[in-house]
């Protein structure tokens, strides 16, 4: 199929730039460069070992971070070539969406924001930035990895218009009320359409949920009963992974030419017009919308709160709030990188310094690093 880009689709040529100048790269553009660095980084690696919905050493096939990371990546760039959109940046920030999250899933990422409260609270998007702003050390010209503006605004996905204020450009679109790239708001729905499937996958394949269970939710039933009318033999992981692949490709579908019409109908022809829309262009349809809110329902009744995760995740707070008050207690306890960054944020704002610099460490971790932090932590035992 030949790939040709949209005029509203977002130009390496004319790109906002990056927080540091560099000269341009050779033999690739601005945007291939952005995700060169991306899937160099320190960050980019810890998401092996990070939770999805499992912890990561529950079992060697359920989705990490970066598994889930490379699957929206892969949805992401299919969607933005149909619809001529720029493929590299899509990738970019498919990528790097996730670098900042923390160990042990959203229960990480909740129990930092709580140990956090009264230091500015604690946002994964906020920390993604973050990383590849500040906190990545590889380069001698500058902190973080210097990413462009685009892939930068594609990476916040969220923020509160108390800390946008903070951010600079890529935080001022949450203060005009402007829109991102359409890569972005692609990037966005692409990490819905993964998650929603793959952790459909792994709930089965725990035994949490059941197949019984799925035919009350009709984007999946649809989808299962095609299946079994087309292939009446088939069965175990052939059926349920035929039948993701298609609910995939019907959501893929929807989103693309339901985009489509909407970007028709805007009339827009630039970038600029794209951002200057009162509100985003990449969308489902209503019917699809109203069925992926069902199934999102049904997972986090179903799955994300079942008696089995809920026990992992109670745990994994438990690790998450003792490492912090040890830290916050003697920060002598940090690696030495961290004590520094401890020491310096602690001379310009105080306590709320301190713990930030608590809470990169901690976000930084993975969860077998938490795990065994915590244990030589606090199992006395190997003090006899």
């Amino acid at each position: 199929m030949q790939y040709s880009v949209a005029p509203y689709a977002a130009d390496p040529a004319h790109s906002q730039g990056r927080r540091y100048p560099e000269a341009a790269p050779q033999y690739r553009s601005e945007f291939q460069r952005d995700r060169d660095r991306i899937i160099h980084s320190k960050a980019f690696r810890r998401l092996e070992y990070k939770t999805q919905v499992f912890v990561n050493h529950e079992g060697d096939l359920y989705r990490t971070r970066l598994t889930h990371s490379l699957e929206v990546a892969q949805i992401a760039r299919s969607v933005a070539r149909s619809m001529g959109l720029n493929e590299d940046l899509t990738e970019a920030i498919a990528l790097s969406h996730d670098l900042g999250h923390t160990p042990f899933g959203h229960a990480g990422q909740d129990e930092l924001n709580d140990c956090m409260k009264a230091f500015g609270g604690f946002e994964h998007n906020l920390q993604s930035l973050r990383v590849v702003d500040v906190l990545e050390d590889s380069y001698a010209d500058f902190p973080g990895i210097n990413l462009t503006f685009e892939t930068r605004e594609g990476i916040l996905k969220h923020c509160a218009v108390k800390h946008a204020a903070a951010l600079g450009d890529v935080g001022e679109r949450f203060l005009n009320k402007t829109q991102p790239s359409l890569e972005a708001q692609l990037t966005n729905l692409a990490d819905e359409i993964a998650y929603n499937n793959h952790d459909i996958e792994d709930g089965l394949r725990s035994g949490l949920i059941t197949l019984a269970q799925l035919q009350e939710v009709p984007v999946f039933a649809a989808e299962y009963e095609a299946v079994l009318k087309a292939y009446p033999d088939l069965q175990g992981r052939r059926l349920i992974r035929e039948t993701l692949r298609r609910m995939i490709g019907r959501m893929v579908v929807d989103l693309t030419e339901s985009s489509q019409a909407a970007i028709l109908a805007s009339g827009v022809q630039t970038l600029a017009e794209v951002r200057a829309q009162s509100a985003a262009l990449i969308r489902y349809s209503e019917t699809m919308r109203s069925q992926k809110n069902v199934l999102k329902k049904f997972l986090r009744e179903n799955l994300y709160f079942h008696p089995t995760v809920y026990r992992m995740t109670w745990r994994a707070r438990q690790v998450v709030r003792a490492l912090f008050a040890a830290y916050m207690q003697d920060v002598r306890l940090l690696t030495p990188k961290y004590q520094a960054f401890a020491k310096r944020y602690e001379a310009e704002t105080g306590e709320a310094g301190r713990a930030r610099a608590i809470a990169d460490f901690i976000a930084g971790m993975t969860d077998r690093y938490a795990m065994r932090e915590y244990g030589q932590l606090f199992d006395l035992a190997g003090l006899r």
